[in-house]
């Protein structure tokens, strides 16, 4: 019965997090800092969001100018919308976004917080390979 309750209050949780977001990029690890620049700051605009998608904007210093982007219906109909991992996230989201660079599309990885925070993971591999993690407060906070 509890956790049933805790899945419930989840599940509305979700809308509180639209909305502007944004802060710094960290990982001390070289292998964490790849293809973006180090002090690149990223806001991530939510204007959309339930269990089933979420849809807005990506901003990234000298990396990404306000892209827009859609989460993959796929992936959130699919197990990959409940995967989880270390930090335990209420929900994670699947995305491409496209990157100005022409090197291609970027997957963005967007994980809600039962603390009110986001994390934003970059990837992308072949000969321009990228990978940045930020970690994003609610503008304003």
């Amino acid at each position: 019965m509890i956790g049933l309750a805790v899945i419930i209050g989840g599940c509305n949780d979700l809308r509180d997090y639209r909305g502007s977001w944004s802060g710094a990029r960290v990982g001390t690890n070289p292998v964490l800092r790849v293809g973006a620049p180090t002090a690149a700051a990223a806001t991530l605009e939510i204007t959309e969001l339930d269990k089933a998608g979420l849809q807005g904007t990506i901003e990234i210093a000298d990396l990404v100018d306000q892209a827009s982007f859609t989460s993959i219906a796929g992936a959130e109909a699919d197990a990959l919308g409940g995967m989880t991992f270390t930090g335990s996230p209420l929900r994670v989201y699947l995305a491409f976004v496209a990157m100005p660079d022409g090197a291609g599309d970027a997957l963005a990885m967007i994980a809600l917080y039962d603390e009110h925070r986001v994390e934003l993971r970059m990837l992308r591999g072949g000969t321009t390979p990228l990978y940045a993690i930020y970690a994003l407060s609610e503008a304003g906070s």
